[in-house]
């Protein structure tokens, strides 16, 4: 028996899809508002319950092998008690129920945000680059998950749980609710920019090929206690990226172009404002999202591919026309 955190988001959907096509049983922890449309029909069994609900958690474990841990606070803006409440305080609850359950193997979904803000022409960081660097005043996303790694490798120090731990980057695929919908919205318009020059290369993958090494790892003895940048699918440049979705959907290449210390600042201003006036919804830039797709810093997957042979199954070509096909639809 397979559990999985986040089941009904984007990556857990497709960790839950590529097990059942194998034939695992899988459960899926679900809070009674979710939209479960697209696990039931592949038949995932639900429990009812929160990450954030300890007392929900002991009947979701029973039986249970492996944990796939997804669900976080998602996102680049929000009070930090919303991100303590469910990334760290959430991972903490999952961790102890795992534990208590004689879990087989936990397999927690971090992410290269953990490192920081990273920066730099030509700099290639891999696994062993030191969490939390850089990390901006309102940096709650990545300081939360930073903190939430910390309770995982804890446990596992202290032999309380087999643990493995995936950083991916940024994802695309069908049920991306998020950053397709908007970036095929913007660049029909004509208001996509390129955040610099365009060449600088992304850490981008497709989420079925982030689910396959998620699965690899979390069935392997030789992942055990090891940590993976499990976030690119080979080589794509900002550029490339935006314009393979406008011609996906016909439209104009992007063309337009802002420099990185503009769009950065701009950012700033924009979260300055917002925590000043107590914004409940994001500005139109952050600091992050400029540097997510402006980065100049590369992380290697190298390890992941060298001890556990991953590769990945989509190239790009064909999973960016999978994930604006299913955007099309849906929005």
């Amino acid at each position: 028996m397979n559990l999985i955190t986040g089941a009904t988001g984007l990556l857990g959907s497709h960790i839950a899809a590529k097990l059942r096509a194998a034939g695992q049983d899988v459960r899926a922890l679900v809070r009674p508002d979710s939209d479960t449309g697209f696990i039931d029909s592949i038949g995932v069994e639900k429990a009812i319950g929160d990450i954030t609900d300890r007392d929900s958690l002991a009947k979701a474990m029973d039986d249970v092998d492996i944990v796939y841990h997804v669900a976080a606070r998602v996102g680049d803006w929000g009070p930090w008690r919303e991100f303590v409440a469910v990334t760290i305080d959430g991972t903490r609850n999952m961790v102890e129920a795992a534990a208590r359950a004689g879990v087989k193997r936990f397999l927690h979904i971090s992410s290269i945000s953990a490192y920081g803000h990273p920066d730099g022409d030509g700099l290639v960081l891999d696994e062993s680059a030191p969490l939390g660097y850089n990390l901006h005043k309102w940096s709650y996303y990545s300081r939360a998950k930073v903190e939430a790694e910390k309770i995982v490798w804890a446990a596992h120090e202290k032999g309380d749980l087999s643990v493995t731990v995936i950083r991916p980057s940024w994802l695309y695929g069908e049920r991306d609710r998020a950053s397709m919908p908007r970036l095929t919205r913007a660049i029909r318009a004509g208001k996509a920019k390129l955040v610099g020059d365009g060449a600088n290369r992304l850490n981008l993958t497709y989420a079925g090929n982030e689910a396959d090494g998620c699965i690899l790892a979390a069935e392997s003895a030789r992942a055990d206690g090891q940590a993976y940048n499990l976030c690119n699918d080979g080589a794509i440049t900002q550029a490339e990226y935006l314009n393979k979705i406008a011609a996906k959907i016909g439209a104009k290449p992007v063309t337009k172009k802002v420099p990185y210390k503009v769009a950065y600042g701009a950012a700033f201003m924009m979260e300055l404002f917002g925590h000043m006036f107590g914004r409940k919804t994001p500005p139109l830039v952050t600091r992050y999202s400029v540097w997510l797709i402006g980065r100049r810093v590369f992380f290697s997957s190298d390890k992941i591919e060298r001890e556990l042979g991953y590769s990945p199954a989509v190239g790009y070509d064909e999973g960016i026309a999978r994930a604006v096909d299913w955007a099309l639809k849906k929005f």
